[in-house]
């Protein structure tokens, strides 16, 4: 094998199929990248037996061929040499050696057999839909703060994708939850998304899907069965395998009659929200809402620090309320609010609360309570 490429190029792939590679590794291979030199360019692929990430970059092959080399240890080299350096690889004369070259640099890597590296075949993959590269990372970044990371329900490790009925309306929702709260958004289906099996995917594979796509222009194309998925954006695919459970059903969750409305400024809550939990104890974070008419105060009171509140204006007119939350929560869902305002629906101290822009927005939050 021998080919010449940008460093630009290489390092833009490797960013985004090293990340797959564990650290640590009991099987030897699975640490390493594969490098195939052909027509194409040069294709970058690894893969941790459950997810794959495949990338070419353009390069000038004069020899085609492939082999694998250790993939943090290439990256890393890669990423310290000069911008705008030229990167020739070539099988060394050693056998079982890579050869690396960019200006006056030479390195030189031990090589796994290319034969060794596994394939993670996908199969077959019926149902096939195109979707925006902004409307995916927005179903990702809206919802992927609430995934649990209790491993012991791990159906709930994940982004459940599904296609729902809403207002007559065909919609390709994404809903996350760890128990403690819940991230519901939706956009219309795409074309083609109409039959899909509802299906998890599983946190690692969200963090790597949300990399790909990065840059909001473009269009991303899924095709999935029941048991994997794979998303294609320019030169890079990944495929995954799904969360193997069934992901409960959450609409029990989702208050219906909530009928006290709290309209607050987002940025002003979140701000006193923040302030007033910096003398919370980092195993409670409670904070305390106490409504009355028009005001809100948030209070905050620790044993071994002391207590602090803060009083804000709001539009509020029903019965007062006392209630209790984990204000790093009320911070992660103000976060992902895009008005300038919150509408919080609540019923009583003890249950569920609902959290949006405005009524009938695509996004919603759905909060427990604490005791406080």
């Amino acid at each position: 094998m021998r080919a010449t490429l940008e460093r630009a190029a290489l390092l833009k792939a490797l960013a985004h199929v090293h990340r797959v590679v564990e650290r640590r590794n009991t099987i030897p291979i699975l640490a390493n990248v594969l490098l195939r030199a052909g027509e194409g360019g040069l294709k970058l692929q690894a893969t941790d037996l459950d997810l794959e990430i495949v990338e070419t970059a353009a390069a000038d092959v004069a020899q085609a061929g492939a082999t694998t080399v250790p993939a943090h240890t290439f990256y890393d080299i890669v990423r310290k040499l000069p911008d705008g350096s030229q990167v020739s690889l070539e099988m060394g004369g050693e056998r079982g050696t890579l050869v690396i070259r960019a200006g006056r640099s030479r390195f030189t890597l031990q090589t796994l057999p290319d034969s060794d590296f596994p394939d993670l075949a996908a199969g077959e993959l019926p149902v096939s839909f195109k979707i925006g590269a902004a409307d995916l990372r927005r179903l990702i970044e809206k919802t992927q703060f609430a995934i649990s990371n209790e491993e012991t329900r791990y159906y709930l490790n994940g982004i459940y994708l599904h296609v729902a009925e809403s207002g007559g309306v065909s919609v390709l929702r994404a809903v996350a939850t760890d128990g403690h709260r819940l991230a519901r958004i939706e956009i219309p289906a795409p074309a083609g998304a109409k039959g899909m099996p509802g299906v998890i995917v599983p946190r690692k594979t969200v963090a790597e899907i949300q990399r790909l796509v990065e840059d909001p222009e473009g269009e991303v194309t899924v095709e999935l069965s029941p048991s994997k998925i794979r998303i294609a954006l320019g030169a890079a695919v990944l495929t995954s395998k799904l969360i193997d459970g069934t992901f409960p059903d959450y609409n029990r969750v989702i208050p219906t009659g909530n009928d006290k409305r709290l309209t607050v400024d987002r940025a002003e809550f979140a701000s006193a929200v923040d302030r007033v939990s910096t003398i919370s104890s980092e195993r409670g974070r409670a904070v305390k809402l106490s409504l009355s008419d028009r005001k809100l105060v948030l209070t905050v009171t620790n044993p071994d620090s002391g207590n602090a509140t803060e009083e804000i204006e709001v539009d509020y007119e029903a019965e007062p309320l006392d209630i209790g939350f984990n204000s790093r929560y009320l911070l992660d869902i103000a976060s992902q609010l895009e008005g300038d305002t919150a509408l919080i629906r609540l019923a009583d101290p003890g249950s569920p609360t609902l959290v949006q822009d405005r009524d009938d927005a695509p996004a919603l939050y759905v909060l427990m309570p604490m005791r406080v």
